[in-house]
């Protein structure tokens, strides 16, 4: 229709290098040529798997050297539920079994990863969370942290997680799962204190640390993945979205030598596996993608440029009539829209105040999403300060045209 649309997204959080990269159009194109498919069961494989498997072994931390693929996040993190439980299997320990993770967290849409995810909404549809799965509060500092510092409140949230394994009971805690920034809860920023303590939890208690990664990988904060930017060192990592750009779907699990050592050593056979396991397209693809990254030097680009001028902007937004709260973490930004600045009062939730910003956005070019009263951006990773400052006078022009709406509708009184 001949519109401009800034995507503020990335697609659903993929598409980091942006679009039309012919690079990555080219890559799976020579691969369909050459093999379009072939599996990864019985002792097979294709030479684009075994390379990308190489390459993520380099750009992910030095723990992981094995890589289980997939072909989505949520399948990632089902396999990760049958991973974990597997490897305490093998040690001898079978009642470790429960893995914790965190109200309004996503792990995705499957049985096991909406269960993993602490989304109420998801849980109300299917029967779900299946059994041997728990949560805790999340490190949302307006909704349990006023009154104490954000570092204070930190560490507080974080030993939710001891107290749930004191309830439990150590012996039958498998692992703890966590997205570095919470992102389709909110783009929920922890304080610098929570996962430094998570880490020392898990270390106490033996219990795996699994790092979902699938929004916070490949750059998205600033590092190459999200345990870098916050310093922790996971046992699991899953990964999906960015690892292709999102031109193909391709997802996986990297599997931390303290596991993989014990699966492959000590399990046998590990019965576990998909149809499109290391798919020879998707996995030429990701390789191209990863290389590209690399190129336009764009976690660096993210990490010492873009990232802080978007940070800084955001700075600029607290003015605003109606921001509560603005947070960014490299390229991810959250504005909290209130009724009260001083007090971060809400709004009624039946106002869905968070849904009318959020058409002003898409009828103004602007692609934005609204989760709750939290309006949210993660654009792609090749974003420039000019585009940065285009896409920063969409959002105010939609704050203004928000707030116009709730002064005329009476919702500030």
């Amino acid at each position: 229709e001949g519109h401009k649309i800034l995507d503020a997204m990335s697609g659903l959080w993929c598409v980091n290098v942006g679009y039309g990269q012919r690079t990555l159009i080219d890559a799976a194109t020579r691969q369909l040529q050459e093999l379009p498919f072939y599996n990864a069961f019985f002792q097979t494989a294709t030479p684009p798997a075994i390379e990308l498997a190489e390459l993520l072994s380099e750009v992910t931390p030095p723990q992981f050297n094995h890589v289980f693929f997939t072909g989505s996040g949520s399948e990632g993190n089902d396999t990760i539920v049958r991973m974990v439980r597997r490897y305490w299997d093998i040690l001898g320990q079978p009642e470790r079994q429960v893995i914790i993770s965190r109200q309004n967290a996503y792990h995705g849409s499957t049985m096991a990863g909406a269960s993993l995810g602490g989304m109420s909404g998801m849980h109300a549809q299917g029967g779900l969370p299946i059994p041997g799965i728990e949560h805790i509060g999340q490190p949302y500092w307006v909704e349990h942290g006023r009154g104490m510092s954000r570092d204070e409140f930190g560490l507080v949230a974080a030993r939710w997680l001891e107290d749930k394994i004191l309830a439990i009971g150590a012996q039958k805690v498998a692992a703890f799962i966590g997205e570095p920034v919470q992102g389709a809860g909110g783009v929920i920023i922890p304080p610098a204190t929570y996962w430094p303590e998570i880490q020392r939890i898990c270390d106490k208690y033996g219990i795996l640390l699994v790092s979902d990664e699938v929004i916070c990988g490949f750059g998205r904060t600033g590092r190459w993945f999200g345990c870098e930017t916050f310093g922790t060192r996971p046992d699991l990592m899953t990964f999906a979205k960015g690892v292709t750009s999102g031109y193909i779907p391709l997802g996986g699990v990297m599997v931390g030598d303290r596991v993989a050592k014990v699966l492959i050593e000590q399990g046998g056979e590990f019965e576990h596996g998909y149809t499109y396991s290391g798919h020879p397209v998707a996995c030429a693809v990701a390789l191209a993608n990863i290389k590209l990254v690399r190129e336009l030097g764009l976690v660096e680009h993210v990490r010492d440029d873009v990232g802080p001028y978007l940070a800084q902007c955001y700075e600029g937004l607290r003015d605003h009539p109606l921001v509560g709260t603005a947070e960014t973490c490299g390229l991810m930004g959250a504005l909290l829209l209130v009724k009260d600045k001083t007090t971060l009062v809400p709004f009624d939730p039946a106002l869905s105040i968070g849904m009318v910003c959020r058409g002003h956005c898409f009828a103004n070019g602007l692609i934005m999403r609204a989760v709750g009263n939290r309006m949210i951006i993660a654009p792609p990773l090749v974003i420039t300060r000019t585009q940065i400052d285009d896409m920063m006078a969409l959002i105010r022009r939609c704050l203004d045209l928000t707030l116009a709406d709730a002064q005329r509708e009476g919702w500030l009184a």
